[in-house]
């Protein structure tokens, strides 16, 4: 019950909102001139924005918009709801969002991919505004296969397969005895796990469809060459250098979403053994380091704080997907969930941004915090009805 009455709620604030909000990257939209400042000025100015507990994006010019991943997310979720109960309502709603994605995909491609809707600074990168990614153009991607299957529309399928063709003809792919990982963005050759395990989920899927066995191979050897970076306790890295071998350490909602994708490359391309025990051991680290009892989750590992609200999502979606491998996970993502609820939703429905021992980001973040909450707990719903 408390489930479905924050769902409701969050739902209500979304969709007030006409979906339609703030990102923590976002910075880069106001009209102040932050490169002026050279290289670091847009940086550190997307940094200090994301730590800021005090949200001035008014005062810096910077509107409420339309975010394409979140519009990903939001076609996941109410499709999943479809599925669970036809409504004329939620079909125009996922009618509205598939062609939005439509009408907004990057442009200068012939295959449709997608970007964020800001302008992303780092120390190593810069991304245009739109600059699409295997990251956002995948996520759209599960949101577009829910969609599919939902309503056989046959443009969705064409859709799904074009932006299969943009991973493999726009991205630049590192080929490996490993096996296969294709890059971020159309700017770098790197291997992000995370990121490349959602090109070989989206090929699974496509090979789920079509039986088509091209995207049946590039789906197992991609999900091949990031299995075989797996630590022996169960965990990944962020990222290899292709040339040096090094790796950037960073363990947090990012966990899950490989292990997500390897459960989606085993359900459409079939079982393996390699897969199945990478996919045991790397839950049971992400259940039992990545959360504390109460169901809070730890930043990054071992750092606890602060509390991240897709540290949570991501918790609740990860363990309700994999519940058939233990009972243990579907009651603990309930156990997210309840505490999410408590100490991160807003009394008018959206969920804070990050929590600190002594002060809170309240900030309301349409794609990063209630994007990712709303399938969170749509996903739980249903999970929970079924």
């Amino acid at each position: 019950m408390k489930t479905k009455t924050a769902l409701n709620k969050l739902q209500a604030h979304i969709e007030s909102e006409n979906f339609k909000g703030y990102d923590p990257y976002d910075t880069l939209n106001s009209p102040i001139p932050f490169h002026w400042l050279g290289k670091w000025g847009p940086v550190l100015a997307i940094q200090f924005q994301k730590r800021n507990p005090f949200n001035i994006r008014g005062l810096l010019g910077i509107k409420k918009a339309y975010n394409p991943k979140a519009m990903g997310l939001f076609l996941h979720a109410y499709s999943l709801s479809y599925q669970e109960k036809k409504s004329e309502e939620v079909l125009k709603k996922i009618e509205f969002f598939f062609e939005w994605l439509l009408e907004n995909r990057t442009k200068g491609y012939e295959e449709y991919c997608w970007g964020y809707n800001f302008d992303w600074a780092s120390p190593v990168k810069f991304l245009e505004k739109h600059s699409p990614t295997i990251v956002v153009s995948g996520f759209i991607a599960k949101g577009i296969f829910e969609y599919y299957q939902v309503t056989q529309n046959p443009k969705a399928l064409e859709v799904l397969k074009s932006i299969g063709e943009f991973a493999k003809n726009r991205l630049a792919w590192t080929k490996t005895e490993k096996g296969y990982c294709v890059s971020y963005s159309t700017k770098a050759t790197d291997c992000c796990y995370n990121a490349s395990m959602l090109g070989a989920e989206l090929y699974a899927r496509l090979y789920f469809i079509t039986k088509e066995e091209k995207y049946k191979e590039l789906a197992e050897k991609m999900t091949d060459f990031v299995v075989a970076y797996q630590y022996e306790d169960g965990h990944w890295s962020y990222s290899v250098d292709p040339k040096t071998g090094k790796e950037r350490v960073q363990i947090d909602f990012h966990q899950g979403y490989v292990l997500d994708s390897i459960h989606y490359v085993m359900k459409y391309c079939g079982k393996k053994e390699v897969y199945s025990e990478a996919l045991k051991k790397g839950v049971a680290y992400y259940f039992k380091k990545q959360f504390k009892e109460n169901g809070q989750a730890i930043f990054r590992v071992p750092t606890e704080y602060p509390v991240e609200i897709h540290n949570q999502s991501q918790g609740i979606i990860t363990l309700t997907r994999l519940a058939y491998l233990s009972d243990e996970y579907a009651f603990f993502a309930s156990k997210i969930a309840d505490w999410t609820i408590e100490n991160m939703q807003d009394e008018t429905g959206y969920f804070y941004y990050k929590k600190y021992p002594f002060y809170t980001i309240k900030t309301p973040f349409m794609r990063w915090s209630n994007g990712w909450m709303f399938l969170a707990l749509t996903q739980l719903k249903n999970a929970k009805n079924g």
